[in-house]
């Protein structure tokens, strides 16, 4: 009998194999494909042109795994049609390692069980009111966000609503976007519950990655924390999903298969029947219209945990206080920490800029250090001592021969974390000081560095937005924000929402035990419009006028973009072949097909890039038409295209 076998590869389409046995949709089988043997599923369907003449080769092995189930088989279908992804690829998710796992020993699961808890927490009765909507039609797809205050006690509200499906003996998932920090959110589950959830990353051994796919796969791991991977997990009987931080960026995969964890999420409930929970203090634009279209349910919690105040906002005017002798610190502000620290407060600075100066130039030969990968400058990580791509990761040495025969002489421009902090160290040498960015909290040490955060040993932070996500410190009552110039300017039509979730999270870092904290923003800009926007205790105000401005321009989530980006390291060829793709798209499409431009970043990794800009109706089903479109169309080999639907930015 023939059967339709998908490979996790580059196809868009399942294969045709013979075999005796009697196999089913979701059975996980090993094929001969060329000179090797590959684990694939049998699919749903068989090629839609199944009409040629071929040899067909035999199903070697079904293998002892649990079948794929048919909702997953489904929601890989929808998920490779929405994304314009390649079957194979999407299937390729699913196995990750590039195969599938067989049940272990029962010990190895042991870790995992559910056991009583060990702490009690009592909810306030804002929060009982927001568990009973969460768990309404707790058996059916449903969208419901809980929004709430930052430091309102959102996490403990969910646990609850996990907690009930546990106890049904179904599965949990727990999306967060930043998980190699989750040490803070661990703790916290395992004091709830009494038991450890599975996490899943990619930095995990391939050990535990077996263990924990085939622990859910079998039904005998419950709960797994979880990065954007995670999604594709085989959970047996999956009855509830938390997208926390639903409004995060990073749940949007930018390299190799590009999709939005967030709203693959949702489909993944979809195809389960299973309600999923979108938890946020400030909710995504696209989150706020389904709210408003009554498509999603919602929950608010508007006070924060014990009754815990927000941290008031001041202004510091640029204008009138003059910055601290070669510092980016107006004397002002240097009062305002003083008054922090000598209170026993915590202090931040914030900058959104890694490395020590994002702009290198020598003063003899005015010569500007890029990189040679990639269009964009080369930034100065002083800790390192080099200049780094934060692109391609092309690193450099400072020691340059000048073009007039002699040594650079080298003037940095432009403030990162490394220069806030040396400065701060400077200012307050009796003050123990620590960055807080992606460069040095991904390490080992992370853990024990948040510990020292937490304990209060550390008393002033410099950080870059990755401080902004999600951390509890009980000590931290005052923050310093130094670019707020700099990040209420460009060209993005998603900054202001971008803004408004990022300070709206920042500033909930701060006075979450209930002493008194302020946020502070260094200015040149006296429209203090923008602060006040950003800084309003109900994001809902500035969400509703942002979603006015969108529908007046029929901006996403009015609309649908999707961008098509070609790259090749052929820069003429390039430029032609996208003049030659807008042609043939152009009376084929039920949309408007905007470009080709050069991207806001022309050269990445030594590749060239073009855009071309898609903008349809919602309603009109774009990707099913652009599939069939671009099947059709004859792409050079040495030019590449990847489609982002639905993208978050434009670089």
């Amino acid at each position: 009998m023939k059967y339709p076998v998908l490979l996790p590869n580059i196809f868009d389409h399942p294969f045709t194999y013979f075999s005796s046995l009697k196999l089913k949709a979701g059975d996980y089988v090993n094929v001969p494909f060329g000179k090797k043997t590959i684990t694939g599923v049998v699919w749903d369907h068989f090629e839609a042109n199944d009409n040629k003449k071929f040899q067909i080769k035999s199903i070697e092995e079904k293998l002892n795994i649990k079948p794929l189930k048919q909702q997953t088989v489904d929601f890989l279908n929808w998920f490779s049609e929405y994304n314009l992804v390649p079957l194979g690829m999407a299937l390729k998710l699913h196995f990750l390692s590039g195969k599938a796992f067989e049940k272990q020993k029962n010990s190895e699961y042991q870790k995992y069980q559910i056991e009583i808890k060990k702490e009690q927490f009592n909810l306030s009765g804002e929060q009982e009111n927001a568990f009973k909507e969460l768990v309404k039609n707790d058996n059916s797809f449903r969208v419901h966000l809980l929004q709430g205050t930052t430091g309102s006690g959102k996490t403990i509200v969910y646990f609850k609503a996990i907690e009930k499906i546990t106890l049904q003996e179904k599965q949990s998932l727990i999306l967060l976007p930043e998980i190699g920090l989750t040490g803070q959110f661990e703790k916290k589950f395992k004091s709830f519950f009494g038991f450890e959830a599975a996490v899943w990353h990619s930095k995990i051994t391939p050990k535990r990655k077996k263990i924990i796919w085939s622990g859910l796969a079998s039904g005998e791991i419950k709960v797994v924390i979880g990065a954007r991977s995670a999604l594709f997990l085989p959970f047996q009987k999956l009855g509830l999903i938390v997208v926390d931080e639903e409004h995060d960026q990073s749940f949007k995969q930018d390299e190799g298969v590009t999709y939005n964890a967030r709203d693959m999420a949702i489909a993944r409930a979809n195809s389960e029947n299973i309600p999923i929970n979108l938890v946020t203090a400030v909710p995504s634009i696209d989150t706020f219209a389904n709210i408003k279209n009554k498509k999603y349910s919602f929950s608010r919690l508007i006070n924060r945990y014990k009754d815990a105040n927000l941290p008031k906002h001041q202004i510091i005017d640029l204008n009138q206080n003059k910055l601290a002798k070669k510092t980016f610190i107006s004397i002002k502000t240097l009062e305002k920490v003083k008054e922090h620290l000598d209170r026993g407060d915590q202090v931040l600075f914030f900058i959104n800029r890694r490395g020590f100066a994002p702009y290198v130039l020598c003063k003899k030969c005015l010569n500007v250090f890029s990189c040679p990968n990639c269009s964009i400058n080369l930034v100065y990580h002083k800790n390192k001592k080099k200049l780094l791509c934060h692109y391609c990761g092309h690193s450099s040495s400072l020691k340059r021969k000048c073009t007039k025969n002699d040594i650079c002489d080298f003037v940095f421009s432009g403030p990162g974390v490394e220069k806030i902090a040396e400065d701060v160290k400077i200012l307050f040498p009796n003050q123990k000081t620590l960055i807080f960015s992606s460069d040095t909290m991904n390490k080992a040490s992370g853990k024990n560095t948040l510990d020292q955060i937490i304990s209060g040993e550390i008393n002033i932070l410099v950080g870059t937005q990755l401080i902004s996500k999600g951390f509890h410190f009980p000590n931290l009552n005052c923050i310093i924000v130094l670019d707020i110039d700099l990040t209420s300017r460009g060209h993005d039509l998603r900054s202001a929402e971008k803004n408004l979730q990022l300070y709206h999270q920042l500033s909930g870092r701060a006075g979450r035990t209930g002493k008194p904290a302020t946020v502070y923003f260094q200015t040149y800009d006296l429209n203090s419009e923008i602060i006040n926007q950003m800084t309003n205790e109900d994001p809902f105000i500035f969400l509703d006028r942002e979603l006015e401005l969108r529908k007046i321009n029929n901006l996403p989530p009015v609309e649908r973009f999707i961008s098509l980006i070609l790259n090749s390291s052929n820069e003429s060829k390039l430029e032609q072949e996208s003049l030659n793709l807008k042609e043939f798209l152009l009376n084929k499409i039920n949309g408007k097909v905007l470009g080709p431009v050069e991207a806001p970043v022309y050269k990445i990794k030594n590749k060239f890039r073009q855009r071309i800009l898609i903008r349809a109706k919602k309603t009109s089903k774009i990707q099913k038409n652009l599939r069939k479109i671009l099947k059709k169309y004859n792409l050079p080999p040495e030019i590449k295209l990847t489609v982002d639907v639905d993208p978050i930015s434009f670089n």
